[in-house]
């Protein structure tokens, strides 16, 4: 995300969130995904010192000790720390998993709440505020402004996609979504492409909105073009303030916090009206947003199946 509405010579469209003619707005939009999957936004209105603060906290709990960041370590819900190379996203280039450690932060559903019975709901972990004092209040102010944001950007998509402009606000699609911030940290470990060592393996998001923001520190690449033989990896430079990509890392540090946005956990996913037809049918069958992200989850987290066996949730009871 960036903060002015210049292009300063960027690789990827900028969407200008200030622009007072949506459809213009939302034209460049689809035309984004059509070429790269991935853009810019500038003038969205989250506080840069907010963000910053976010940075800064971050930083902190990832300098802790292991000992202590093991203390919040992922629940059975997919909520608190991950260690290093705990993810793999790209199996069959990877010789090991990411080269980063990660934070995982979604709505705090309590346990009273029926909706803790779904995997991926429940409360949250935080870390000792006696050790990183406002981290809590910090991290649930700017997933509040993410949420915000991406119903913003989820209605220029609609437009994009010739749907009514609310079309993702109805009831069942976005009003109890998936949310889920993830703190990221790379260690200085370079990435050895030839070795199969990444900060993170290829991958194209899975969900249906993903909000980026980094540290001044490059290592983003994307490829437009996943079946192309040998494929093409551009650098994406960094702007202050779903494509495959990964994270090539450069022997430095390097922090990211993407945003997840997905639909309700029981919401229905299947091919949007403007987008099949009698000569173009849908070339997957429906599934639930739930059932999507599990088998995602299963795939690329060492631990998550085991942590789901101790759920007693079906996907398809409908609970």
């Amino acid at each position: 995300m960036g903060v002015d509405g210049s292009d300063g010579g960027y690789p990827l469209e900028c969407i200008n969130m200030a622009s007072p003619d949506k459809h213009e707005t939302a034209a460049r939009v689809r035309e984004a995904c059509v070429t790269s999957g991935f853009f810019y936004l500038v003038n969205h209105g989250v506080d840069s010192a907010l963000l910053d603060e976010v940075f800064v906290q971050s930083k902190k709990f990832f300098a802790l000790p292991l000992e202590e960041k093991m203390k919040v370590i992922h629940d059975k819900n997919h909520r608190g720390y991950t260690p290093f190379e705990e993810e793999v996203l790209d199996p069959g280039t990877q010789s090991r998993g990411d080269s980063k450690e990660g934070y995982y932060i979604g709505f705090s559903v309590p346990e009273s709440d029926p909706r803790s019975k779904k995997p991926m709901h429940g409360p949250n972990q935080y870390p000792s505020p006696d050790l990183l004092p406002g981290w809590e209040e910090t991290m649930t102010l700017y997933h509040s402004e993410l949420v915000k944001l991406s119903k913003r950007v989820s209605r220029l998509l609609a437009l994009a996609l010739d749907l009514e402009e609310t079309f993702f606000d109805k009831p069942g699609i976005t009003d109890d979504p998936v949310a889920t911030l993830r703190l990221l940290h790379y260690s200085a470990e370079k990435s050895n492409v030839e070795l199969g060592i990444f900060g993170t393996g290829a991958h194209s998001d899975y969900g249906l909105l993903t909000l980026l923001a980094t540290d001044d520190v490059p290592g983003l690449q994307i490829c437009k073009y996943k079946d192309a033989q040998p494929q093409v990896w551009e650098d994406v430079p960094p702007m202050k303030g779903s494509t495959l990509h990964r994270v090539v890392s450069r022997g430095i540090e390097r922090y990211s916090i993407p945003f997840f946005f997905e639909p309700n956990f029981d919401c229905l996913v299947e091919c949007l009206p403007t987008c099949c037809s009698e000569d173009n049918p849908p070339r997957y069958p429906p599934l639930t947003v739930g059932e999507h992200l599990v088998n995602k989850y299963k795939e690329t987290h060492k631990g998550f199946v085991s942590d789901q066996k101790s759920l007693n949730y079906s996907l398809f009871e409908g609970q």
